[in-house]
């Protein structure tokens, strides 16, 4: 029933395929994260810093805070809300209360020390980020074998090309589907090195409250090493009172060309279904169409492309609108920031459908041989491109007046080229053997070098 009343469709018909992310992207996670965050800069404080001391039972019931946090403490959090009307304040109030239960009132004002909300929020979602990108990348690279095990199977199957949509040069099946794993490895690989990046230096960025408390402490150093070290992020200096978000820009960017590349692919699987050169499997109990028996809809490709083009939409505006921030700090990046679980959600539905129509196709080599036998024409751009080597006047004017437009048989090309007159006689043997499935080029060796420099 609540699924049934959800306003997202992320939330309600494709929970099934976001639900991994539900812990990641909630308010719950975006809390948990929070929790760890302060945690670890208090932990920082007494160990490294020195400012005060824990024994190792302090720090092993200091670390359960965190460790043990679940949904029930999520919503103590969120009651505390409720009074403080400040979500950073909140989580720190509730670690607070969780100090006092655990007998460890002294420490208790060091929680949040010198720290501005966004040092607790830009940290939180640098690990949010990180930990989300871990599962779509997870799917983007199922995708990606997918899509080379169907290069593999398919790298000699010969297939008309089609260029503005019109009959051209031959290519392989698994050529063109090498095509997208070499644009999507590339994305993928920027995704997997990128530098998620934090900051650690108070409400404006200069380490103001820092210096005021303790003056003969490197806090520039402090910062790159609890950033670094704690958190596992790559540290940030150069800052107002916000991260500039430069890092989230840049996934988002590789993303949104991820998810460009992603549309590319489900449109041509849904235009080779359509031209018969793919079948799908069936699946018992199935229906495409309320009225038409017959049906059955490359929906998968379909669904990804929808939901792909979504993401894209949101990804284009948060990847420019959170490098903006008035002066030292605005609020507007805080709204847009809670809707980085959809964009996700989007994305990973995007992914999983595309995976799922590659594993429904079955080749249909009949109507791919058939397209190259009824297009014969296809031969005049080697038959051409030999009389010119040969000396034949004007080829390509010839073979434009033979073919273009028209259909041509083989008869019909045989007879074309026994009419050519300084073309040698083995020579002409060699163009009456071609034939369209024949005429690929190096599409396989192609293939076969994506394979040999991964």
């Amino acid at each position: 029933m609540e699924r049934i009343m959800a306003l997202s469709v992320l939330d309600g018909r494709y929970n099934r395929l976001t639900k991994e992310l539900q812990e990641t992207f909630s308010e719950y996670g975006l809390i948990r994260f929070r929790i760890r965050v302060e945690i670890e800069w208090l932990k920082f404080l007494a160990s490294d810093l020195g400012l005060f001391a824990l024994s190792d039972a302090d720090v092993r019931a200091v670390d359960g805070i965190a460790d043990d946090f679940d949904v029930n403490g999520a919503v103590s959090v969120k009651d505390i809300e409720k009074t403080t009307n400040h979500d950073v304040k909140a989580v720190e109030y509730y670690i607070k209360d969780r100090l006092d239960i655990l007998g460890l009132s002294p420490i208790r004002e060091w929680v949040h020390f010198a720290c501005t909300s966004d040092d607790i929020n830009n940290t939180a979602y640098a690990l949010m980020i990180r930990e989300g990108l871990g599962t779509v990348l997870d799917v983007m690279n199922t995708l990606l074998e997918t899509i080379e095990t169907l290069a593999r199977t398919y790298k000699a199957e010969p297939m008309m090309s089609r260029t503005h949509g019109q009959p051209a040069t031959p290519t392989t099946m698994g050529k063109e589907l090498v095509n997208f794993a070499f644009r999507l490895a590339k994305e993928i690989r920027i995704l997997e090195t990128l530098d998620i990046e934090g900051k650690m230096n108070g409400a404006t960025g200069n380490f103001n409250a820092h210096v005021s408390a303790f003056p003969d402490i490197d806090w520039i150093s402090a910062e790159k090493r609890f950033v670094s070290g704690s958190l596992g992020l790559t540290p940030l200096l150069y800052t107002t009172q916000i991260n500039p978000n430069s890092y989230i820009a840049q996934a988002l960017h590789a993303m949104i060309r991820a998810a460009a590349i992603i549309i590319d692919l489900d449109r041509d699987m849904w235009g080779y279904i359509s031209l018969g050169y793919f079948k799908q499997k069936l699946k018992e109990g199935e229906v495409g169409s309320s009225t038409m028996p017959h049906k059955v809809n490359p929906i998968d490709f379909e669904n990804s492309e929808g939901n792909m083009g979504l993401a894209i939409a949101m990804m284009e505006h948060l990847a420019v609108k959170l490098l903006q921030s008035r002066f030292q700090r605005d609020l507007t990046d805080s709204t847009v920031l809670r809707n980085m679980g959809a964009l996700f959600g989007y994305f990973l539905i995007g992914l999983k459908n595309a995976v799922k129509g590659l594993g429904k196709l079955e080749l249909n080599r009949d109507a791919i041989l058939k397209d190259l036998d009824d297009n014969q024409e296809l031969l005049a751009e080697p038959i051409q491109t030999l009389m010119r080597v040969y000396g034949e006047d004007n080829p390509y004017e010839k073979l434009k007046e033979l073919t273009r437009g028209v259909k041509i048989t083989r008869d019909g090309l045989d007879a074309f080229i026994d009419s050519l007159e300084r073309v040698p006689e083995d020579v002409r043997a060699r163009m009456k053997a071609l034939t369209p499935a024949r005429y690929t080029g190096l599409a396989e060796t192609l293939v076969d070098t994506y394979f040999s420099e991964k």
